[in-house]
């Protein structure tokens, strides 16, 4: 059986801008509703241009989660070598997860939309691999934490994991690039309400 030609590599600089588009359709019209010309008309181009640059829109949404979830993993790793105590290096993960939500907004609505339904398959098993290690991460820092009485120890670690990851990633829904607050500022914010309330003292 002839091997099915891959599509020539596209300059850089067009095939970011190809799937930036295509990030923001499906963010914003989900992956099952989204078509290739649907993509080809947001990025101004003919369908079957936008095939010379990808064989098809599952390659275009594996590209963006990879690219997300590469950076993301990138930031994570440099912050847990970096020998910090667990609150710092809490408060460095949490400002980290700012920066890629600033960085890839419409990559991290779709995660959180399709990543679940796209894990069982088998071109997609990196989104499982990736889940895995993210909740072993911040369970670890946050064991660390009590053991080192950073943090309380009266709490059910799986729910305070959940509270932290939840509160972080839901801003992907509202954050928009280039707005009041940088991703830092929105992380230090954040941070003082996590960690230390909202009551006045």
């Amino acid at each position: 059986m002839p091997t099915k030609k891959k599509p020539q590599a596209a300059p850089d600089g067009r095939r970011r801008e190809i799937l930036a588009t295509a990030a923001e359709v499906f963010a914003a019209q989900g992956y099952d509703a989204t078509t290739v010309r649907t993509i080809a008309d947001a990025a101004g181009m003919l369908a079957g241009s936008l095939y010379y640059h990808f064989d098809s829109k599952e390659s275009m949404l594996e590209e963006i989660l990879r690219t997300f979830l590469d950076e993301l993993w990138t930031g994570y790793d440099t912050v847990l070598a970096a020998g910090l105590g667990p609150r710092q290096t809490l408060e460095a993960l949490v400002t980290e997860s700012f920066r890629e939500i600033d960085r890839h907004r419409s990559a991290v609505a779709i995660y959180q939309r399709e990543a679940r339904r796209l894990a069982g398959q088998q071109r997609f098993a990196f989104l499982a691999d990736s889940q895995r290690r993210f909740e072993v991460t911040w369970l670890t820092t946050l064991e660390r934490g009590v053991a080192d009485h950073a943090f309380r120890a009266d709490l059910d670690l799986r729910l305070a994991y959940r509270f932290v990851r939840d509160t972080v990633w839901v801003a992907a829904s509202w954050y928009r690039p280039g707005g009041q607050h940088s991703p830092e500022e929105i992380a230090r914010q954040y941070l003082t309400m996590v960690l230390d309330g909202l009551a006045a003292r």
